[in-house]
């Protein structure tokens, strides 16, 4: 999965661990959940991080929602979950990996 590289042009907000925002560790950076969209510290600016292209969680038996002991991140026009350092979101029927 590759993450596209788009600028946030306008972000006068620092993330950081009491910044208020859901931090969503991604590899080896930190996301920061913010007005429905994942921003990244990137060479002195935030980037959207967003993947690209369509990624199936496979075996993933657990069903996440409320009450479920994962943190829900609101996505655009869904919800994802932080679950073993990654995103799930529902989507036909099975669950994608974010």
């Amino acid at each position: 999965m590759t993450t596209l590289h788009l600028e946030h042009p306008t972000h006068e907000h620092t993330h950081g661990p009491d910044c208020g925002h859901t931090a969503v560790p991604h590899g080896d950076h930190v996301d920061y959940a913010h007005d429905g969209h994942l921003h990244r510290e990137h060479s002195g600016h935030w980037d959207e991080c967003e993947p690209s292209g369509h990624t199936a969680h496979g075996e993933h038996g657990h069903r996440h929602g409320e009450g479920c002991g994962h943190p829900a991140v609101a996505h655009g026009d869904h919800v994802d979950y932080l679950h073993d350092g990654h995103r799930h979101a529902e989507h036909d029927g099975h669950w994608d990996d974010h």
